[in-house]
């Protein structure tokens, strides 16, 4: 079952997470020093907040499936509604691994489409993202270039990145 996912920039850490597990009504599931999320029931929402350094609100929205048929279904539509897709296979970001597809909205607004197969001991595996242009995790999709061919792996060894 697909699950709604928003990311939110904070600059307050500590007291996001204190309204925010309020709001929700449970702690975090993931808790770092520079991340939190919440994996949440009702309503059924990944919702993920960072203190990065970047500009309060909202960095992204996305849509988190539960397998990578699931994750090229999403694909289709994403291209079906005419949006650039721009693929970030094996990525690791937000503490987890996973394929994604990054768009953009007509207004804008970051779309991240992904299939999480694995914990992350690191917010980033490095600074760019190993499978394209963009910098990790909140892509500039406008300056992103799609790949051309699908590689059996995007990272070099011992690069940190899958």
């Amino acid at each position: 079952m697909n699950r709604f996912h928003v990311h939110l920039n904070v600059n307050d850490l500590a007291a996001s997470i204190g309204f925010y597990s309020s709001l929700f009504g449970s702690a975090p599931t993931v808790r770092k020093d520079d991340y939190a999320k919440w994996m949440l029931e009702d309503p059924r929402v990944n919702f993920a907040i960072s203190a990065l350094g970047r500009p309060a609100g909202v960095d992204h929205l996305g849509i988190q499936v539960d397998s990578g048929d699931e994750l090229a279904s999403l694909g289709q539509r994403l291209d079906a509604a005419g949006a650039a897709v721009i693929p970030e296979d094996a990525a690791v970001c937000c503490y987890a691994r996973s394929d994604k597809l990054w768009a953009q909205d007509p207004q804008g607004t970051r779309w991240e489409t992904f299939h999480t197969v694995g914990e992350a001991t690191t917010y980033y595996a490095g600074d760019a993202a190993c499978a394209t242009d963009g910098q990790a995790c909140t892509p500039d999709v406008t300056r992103m270039k799609p790949r051309t061919e699908v590689a059996a792996s995007c990272c070099a060894p011992q690069s940190g990145c899958c």
